[in-house]
C-alpha cells in the first residue's frame, strides 16, 4: 500500500467513524435497535370513557411524532395485573408495566402523598383543582413520584366524583345510613364514607358493575362521565348527587428504566406528546359539565334519574360531617403540603 492510499484509507475510516456516531445520535436509527417492538401501557378504563381515551391520544401522539420508533399498546381494566388497580404503581415500578395513565387514587397506598386529592371537600371547583395540579403542589408531587421509581410527565382528570344510590335521593349525611357503597381501596375513602353513616364496600370496578345490577351493594361514587359511558341507570342507579367531594386528578407516567433506554430527543416527544394528551383528555372529562346548561346532567335526567344539586347550606353539612377524617388525614398525607394545597385555592383566580 502506497503512503498515499494509506492516507486515504485512513481518511476514509475517519469519516466512516464520524458519520457512524452522527448515524447514532439521531433519534430513530442505530440507538433505536435496543427500542421495544411495543410498549405496554395499563389503564383502568378504555378509550369508552375520558381516562382510555387519554391513553390513546398520547399513544397515538407517540408514534406519529417519532415516525413509528415508539408503539404503545393499550391494557384497559388493569388486564396486566388481573384487574388489581391497586397494584398498578408497583408493577409499573417492577417494569411489569412500561407506561400508564394512573389515578391518584389508585396509587395512593404506595405514595400517600397522592392522597391529598381525596381529602373530603378540599377542592370546591375545577378553577382549585388546576391550581393545584398546574401550580407548585402539582410540581411537588411530580418530585415525590420521581423518588417513588417513575418518570411523571403530565396530569390529566377522571373527574368530581358524584355519589349514585338506587335507594333514594342523597341530601343530607343521614340519608346514607347503612347503605352499602361502593369503593376503591383506599383507607381515607373507607373513613370517608364510615363518618358519613355509610357501609363503604371496598371492590374493583369490574365486580362493582355486577354487584350493582344485582344489588348486592347500594350505591358507587365516580365521575359523570363514568356514570354515563357505563350506562349505570341500567343497573339501578336512579338517583345522582352532585356534592363534588373529591376530584380525582390522572397521571401519565413512564418506567424509569424505559425512559432511560430511549434517546434524549424521543424523551422529549415522549413528554410532550403526554401534556398535550393530557389537556385534551382533561377537556374530555369536563365536557358537558363545565357549560352553563349542564347537557350531561340532562342526558343523565333523560334516562329517568333523579338529579340533585345541593345548595351551599346542604353540601356544607357534609363538609362538617367529614371534617374529622380531613383532619385525621392532614398528618398523615402532609401538614405542609395540605396547607400549601390549601393556600393555593385560597388564593385561586
Amino acid at each position: 500500500m502506497t503512503k498515499n492510499t494509506f492516507q486515504t484509507f485512513k481518511r476514509s475510516l475517519l469519516a466512516l467513524a464520524v458519520g457512524s456516531l452522527a448515524l447514532a445520535a439521531l433519534p430513530g436509527t442505530a440507538s433505536a435497535q435496543n427500542y421495544k417492538s411495543e410498549y405496554r401501557m395499563s389503564l383502568v378504563l378504555g378509550p369508552a370513557f375520558p381516562w382510555g381515551k387519554g391513553g390513546e391520544i398520547w399513544a397515538n401522539k407517540v408514534r406519529e411524532r417519532t415516525q413509528g420508533r415508539i408503539n404503545i399498546k393499550l391494557y384497559p381494566g388493569v388486564s396486566l395485573i388481573q384487574g388489581d388497580q391497586t397494584r398498578e404503581f408497583s408493577a409499573l415500578r417492577q417494569g411489569v408495566i412500561d407506561m400508564a395513565v394512573g389515578s391518584t387514587i389508585n396509587w395512593s397506598p404506595q405514595v400517600k402523598q397522592l392522597n391529598l386529592f381525596s381529602l373530603p371537600f378540599l377542592m370546591p371547583d375545577y378553577a382549585a383543582v388546576d391550581s393545584l395540579t398546574q401550580g407548585e403542589v402539582g410540581k411537588n408531587l411530580f418530585k415525590v413520584l420521581d423518588q417513588a421509581g417513575v418518570v411523571p410527565l403530565a396530569w390529566g382528570e377522571n373527574g368530581y366524583r358524584e355519589i349514585s344510590t338506587s335507594k333514594l335521593p342523597i341530601k343530607k349525611p343521614e340519608d346514607l345510613k347503612g347503605l352499602k357503597i361502593r369503593v376503591v381501596g383506599s383507607p381515607l375513602f373507607l373513613d370517608t364514607f364510615s363518618a358519613l353513616g355509610a357501609n363503604p364496600t371496598q371492590m374493583s370496578w369490574a365486580d362493582a358493575q355486577p354487584a350493582l345490577a344485582s344489588g348486592a351493594v347500594d350505591g358507587q361514587e365516580n365521575p359523570i362521565s363514568i356514570f354515563t359511558a357505563a350506562k349505570l341507570h341500567t343497573v339501578g342507579q336512579k338517583y345522582v348527587t352532585m356534592w363534588g367531594y373529591i376530584c380525582d386528578p390522572l397521571v401519565f407516567v413512564v418506567n424509569k428504566d424505559i425512559w432511560n433506554s430511549w434517546t434524549p430527543a424521543d424523551r422529549e416527544i415522549v413528554r410532550q406528546a403526554a401534556i398535550d394528551a393530557g389537556k385534551e383528555e382533561t377537556a374530555l372529562a369536563r365536557k358537558g359539565l363545565v357549560e352553563a346548561d349542564k347537557p350531561l346532567l340532562k342526558e343523565i335526567a333523560g334516562h329517568g334519574v333523579n338529579v340533585v344539586q345541593l345548595s351551599p347550606a346542604e353540601r356544607e353539612a357534609f363538609v362538617k360531617a367529614t371534617r374529622p377524617v380531613y383532619d385525621k388525614w392532614k398528618n398523615t398525607i402532609g401538614a405542609d403540603l395540605v396547607t400549601q394545597a390549601e393556600k393555593s385555592i385560597a388564593s385561586r383566580k
